[in-house]
């Protein structure tokens, strides 16, 4: 037995090189995690609302009283939810199995492709691979967060790895457990999950053992699996009574079937209501966002080669690249498809069935996304790029490793692969120059390292010492050049709070339209200096952090609301007022939108309406609905105006009308407020 080689006939280096990328990916996605707040408000208000009611746990409801949904369904939320409820609710409870999430979604992928190339080979490729997605700027940054991207990669990564197991093997089970895998990350961000479909289902068709009869024998249990694992929470929502189960959030008719076709379905490849679309003319906000946004918040400016309005650039081609994106996802996906191409004539020419099948499947995983992502005419936001990352590493790993052994055999390949290192350090020098004064030595040091990675490749076929010599330096220098980018941008979300409405990577301006910052500013806390968010909770979600005032001086205590979104800041003083005349009433107040909601509910832990939804357009609240609720003594406080949806919000302008007419005034004195304050309105 070779002294580099274990027993179980692994390469010696393989598993220390393992858990070190599983390490890194660790401390990228939990350094400094406790200043990250809530993140984003509005997934975060869902989760405590979910220790404090099962009913709205299970339904993905934003308040514990169970009024409206969240606009998404609720696996994730429930990932974050349980440990919540065991441990208590904060921001460790909550971005931990997110972060934990992400570091299992690495591995997953480390053995999927490490199944592709026989011996060293598959070593080298998949310890490549997870190197790639763990330093994925976007990656970092999304599983940081508690959007349910990252439980969304988890689970199609896992399906991955089930149907090529299934193409190994032949095996219809495999392929079911595939299927269900996609189902449940259906249940995270609806249609997107399936966006890996038909690259599954063509690889098992094509590639699988048996004749075409049995393949295709195999794919109606696979089908009818994930159908079932799909539709299974929905189908209990739409035949659930709807007056006794929340408002589903973004439908507009109270289904989950709306809120699949629609908002969540085709409103975002052919753009619609519900939020801001991806095309819209420079200089002006998408549909749906004010025009004067507070400071802080992106201007909706060209964001360079295919870029434009919205929150990832306009549609086309070249959005992948534009300055909002670029340095998110698109350092290696020049090299990736290349490597795909490569990697398929290597695989054919050397009968690599296990490559051919992996290099087919993450290639047309990734040919779908890139299609859909950007040409999206939507709601786009830069983290949905995430969903890419897993198949740019594998494609890198497998297709990068083929070229490699190829090289020394062959000057054209040799010749290829320089090539490849040569665009790869070109196109990272343009992404880094795009912000000069972002580590400014460091688009010239890769530059240099492709460049001298590319030279010692021609000189990898000749013989003895030279050749090692050469071969160590292409793997140091390319290397450098391939990752050193990436890198740099993955780090910077351990540096400062995340965004948690839109978060992403790299240097300020790097990730928002016109140069706004790396997101939206979600909510802060009063007092915690240049960290940002501390990690205040409401009373009974957790601990409170000691000697922190409201800074209005009140005298309250407890964490102050400075932002919460557009429209989502609700004076401290009127917080008070509310929770000390809330009575019997379940809810605390009515609002128009989430962005307020969420605020409020995450400041005193106590249910409140947001009766339009996350963007204040949902028909939720009717005349009939608020009637009832102000008769049975459910709702007490109304406050209208303010979110994003304009005064009194779109949906529901009836009942705000019912409202102002038979409700009574709350004077602004007694709570402390001034007569340019909304007006707050006290029924029944």
């Amino acid at each position: 037995m070779s002294a580099r080689v274990t027993p179980a006939g692994d390469p010696r280096w393989a598993r220390p090189g393992l858990w070190a990328v599983l390490a890194l990916a660790a401390v990228l996605y939990t350094w400094a995690l406790g200043r990250n707040g809530y993140a984003n408000d509005y997934y975060a208000a869902a989760i405590l609302s979910g220790t404090r009611s099962w009913k709205a746990f299970f339904f993905g409801a934003l308040d514990a009283g169970s009024f409206i949904t969240v606009d998404k369904p609720p696996l994730a939320l429930w990932v974050m939810g349980l440990p919540a409820r065991i441990f208590g609710f904060g921001t460790w409870s909550m971005l931990l199995p997110q972060a934990l999430a992400g570091v299992a979604a690495v591995g997953i992928l480390y053995s999927a492709v490490r199944r592709a190339l026989p011996g060293t080979a598959g070593h080298a490729a998949a310890l490549l691979a997870a190197l790639v997605m763990t330093l994925t700027p976007i990656t970092v940054a999304i599983n940081r967060d508690n959007n349910p991207d990252t439980v969304l990669v988890l689970l199609l990564v896992a399906a991955a790895w089930l149907c090529q197991e299934s193409v190994r093997t032949g095996r219809t089970r495999t392929l079911v457990l595939s299927a269900v895998a996609v189902g449940l990350a259906f249940n995270t961000k609806m249609l997107q999950a399936y966006l890996v479909v038909p690259a599954f289902a063509a690889v098992h068709l094509f590639l699988a053992p048996g004749t075409v009869a049995r393949r295709l024998g195999r794919l109606p249990a696979a089908g009818a699996a994930l159908v079932a694992s799909s539709a299974w929470w929905m189908a209990i929502v739409d035949l659930w009574p709807a007056g006794s189960r929340p408002y589903v959030g973004g439908s507009s008719d109270n289904s989950v079937w709306d809120l699949v076709v629609g908002y969540n379905g085709l409103g975002r490849i052919f753009g619609g209501e519900g939020g801001p679309p991806g095309r819209g003319a420079a200089g002006n906000p998408p549909t749906g966002v004010p025009a004067d946004l507070p400071e802080g918040f992106p201007r909706y400016l060209p964001g360079g080669p295919g870029g434009g309005g919205g929150f990832g650039g306009a549609p086309g081609a070249g959005r992948l690249f534009n300055d909002i994106l670029a340095g998110q996802i698109s350092w290696l996906l020049p090299f990736a498809v290349l490597a795909l191409a490569a990697g398929l004539v290597l695989a054919f020419r050397g009968s690599l069935r296990d490559a051919r099948a992996a290099l087919l499947l993450w290639g047309g995983w990734l040919a779908v996304h890139y299609v859909v992502f950007s040409f999206a005419e939507g709601i786009f936001h830069p983290y949905y790029t995430t969903a890419m990352a897993p198949a740019v590493a594998a494609l890198t790993g497998i297709g990068g490793v083929l070229m490699r052994r190829a090289a020394r055999r062959s000057r054209t390949w040799a010749v290829l692969l320089a090539g490849g290192l040569a665009v790869t350090g070109a196109w990272s020098f343009a992404v880094l120059r795009r912000s000069p004064d972002f580590v400014p030595w460091l688009a010239w040091a890769v530059a240099a390292a492709a460049a001298v990675a590319a030279a010692a490749l021609l000189l990898i076929r000749l013989g003895g010492r030279a050749r090692r010599l050469a071969a160590g330096t292409v793997l140091v220098t390319g290397s450098f050049a391939g990752l050193a980018g990436p890198t740099a941008y993955a780090l910077t979300p351990l540096g400062s709070p995340v965004m948690g409405t839109n978060p992403t990577a790299g240097p300020a301006g790097s990730g928002m339209p016109g140069g706004g910052g790396r997101g939206m500013p979600g909510r802060f806390l009063e007092g915690t200096g240049a960290d940002g968010p501390g990690s205040g909770l409401p009373d009974g979600a957790g601990e409170r952090p000691s000697g922190e005032g409201t800074g209005d001086g009140s005298g309250a205590s407890g964490p102050r609301l400075i932002r919460g979104g557009p429209g989502g800041e609700i004076d401290r003083k009127l917080l008070d007022h509310l929770e000390r005349n809330q009575g019997g009433a379940t809810w605390l107040v009515a609002v128009d939108s989430a962005q307020s909601a969420a605020s409020a509910i995450l400041s005193t832990g106590r249910p409140v309406i947001a009766m339009g939804g996350f963007s204040g357009s949902d028909p939720a609240m009717t005349v009939t609905r608020i009637k009832e609720l102000v008769s049975t003594g459910r709702l007490r406080y109304v406050l209208p105006g303010g979110g994003p949806g304009g005064p009194g919000g779109r949906g529901n302008t009836e009942a705000l009308a019912w409202v102002r007419a038979n409700c009574a005034v709350v004077p602004a004195a007694e709570y402390g407020g001034t007569g340019d304050d909304r007006p707050l309105y006290r029924c029944g």
